[in-house]
C-alpha cells in the first residue's frame, strides 16, 4: 500500500539503503515483489 501511495521508495537492509527510485518503478520490480510482498 505504501508504495501505490507513495512517489518514490526506498529499501533498507541491515540499516543501510539498498535500493531506491520511483515507487511505481519499485512496485513492478521482481526483486522487490519476491523479497517484500511474497510474490514471485
Amino acid at each position: 500500500l505504501a508504495l501505490q501511495a507513495a512517489h518514490r521508495g526506498y529499501v533498507m537492509e541491515s540499516g543501510l539503503i539498498t535500493m531506491e527510485g520511483r515507487a511505481a518503478d519499485m512496485l513492478n520490480d521482481p526483486r522487490v515483489k519476491a523479497a517484500y510482498l511474497g510474490e514471485g
